[in-house]
């Protein structure tokens, strides 16, 4: 672990003077560039073709430094992300790995009585399911990057939230009430959709409420009807909340909140939600007062939706 901090720390420092030097080379070009032109003014200022000929280089000279300058910067940060998506991946798939390792060694060098052995099973499947989950966002992110094939059919909007609350209140063993339905679903919303994406993109927002939750865990979620047309699902937690200017960041791939680094991640999750929405002709949005403030994400989809 410590080896590992080691060498992020050491890309850090390294993507950082890279990116200075950039900033650093641009500025001198610029600077080069400017220094090039009022020596052409002051060289041509009685002649007006020359005059104007060098002022629209020169525009055109300091726009395509910015613009270099401006693509290396932003490609330098992809890295960054893309290098965190990577590591957390890995975090996310060795773990569970050497858990279960360390598991199945145990039953097999020992003569356990039923219970333990029981309780290894248990904890077995459930770093099973964790494996499962992380290999299931990184192929879902695939597909919601690429597109995936439409498979339109009427689905129980309300049937599928309350499956992912109880489903979500089971998986991270949660205690009476800090998962809840704000309002009692009665009867069917129907609305037309592919029903797997829609309980993908449910679950991962749900997860991500648990998850930014901390100890004291108090979400609420509540499906309305603004009218005939639109559905709403709004998921509130009292969690870390989120900095004002990161509220459209946290939907990109492989952003993870940078408020809340300890929290482990893919920094998948809340892009493929966005994605399943827009692909339903909906979107999603993100509110929060701030850090320490909790947060509300909110899904609007259409009724019926026809591309």
């Amino acid at each position: 672990m410590h080896y590992n901090f080691a060498q992020a720390s050491m890309r850090i420092a390294s993507r950082a003077k890279t990116i200075a030097f950039f900033i650093t080379l641009g500025a001198c070009l610029v600077g080069f560039a400017i220094a090039l032109n009022v020596s052409w003014i002051i060289l041509n200022w009685r002649e007006v073709v020359p005059l104007v000929l060098g002022i629209v280089f020169f525009v055109a000279i300091i726009a395509g430094v910015v613009l270099n300058t401006t693509f290396l910067v932003r490609e330098i940060r992809k890295n960054e992300q893309q290098d965190s998506f990577l590591n957390a991946v890995t975090h996310e798939l060795k773990t569970p790995i050497t858990s279960i390792r360390m598991y199945l060694e145990t039953l097999q060098r020992r003569r356990l009585d039923d219970a333990q052995r029981g309780d290894f099973y248990r904890i077995m499947l459930e770093d099973t399911d964790r494996l499962l989950g992380t290999v299931e966002q990184v192929l879902k992110a695939g597909e919601a990057r690429h597109g995936a094939r439409k498979n339109w059919q009427p689905v129980d909007f309300a049937a599928v939230v309350r499956e992912a609350v109880e489903l979500a209140q089971l998986r991270h063993n949660l205690q009476p009430g800090a998962l809840q339905l704000g309002h009692p679903l009665a009867g069917e919303l129907t609305m037309m959709g592919n029903p797997e994406e829609l309980r993908t993109a449910v679950a991962n927002l749900l997860d991500n409420a648990v998850k930014y939750s901390g100890d004291q865990k108090d979400i609420v979620v509540d499906v309305l009807t603004p009218d005939i047309d639109t559905v709403l699902l709004r998921v509130r937690d009292r969690g870390v909340g989120i900095p004002r200017p990161e509220l459209k960041r946290i939907f990109k791939r492989f952003y993870r909140a940078q408020n809340a680094p300890q929290i482990k991640g893919t920094g998948l999750g809340l892009f493929i939600v966005r994605s399943i929405a827009r692909r339903h002709g909906g979107d999603v949005f993100a509110e929060s007062e701030g850090v320490g403030r909790g947060s509300t994400f909110t899904i609007r989809l259409p009724r019926i939706y026809r591309a």
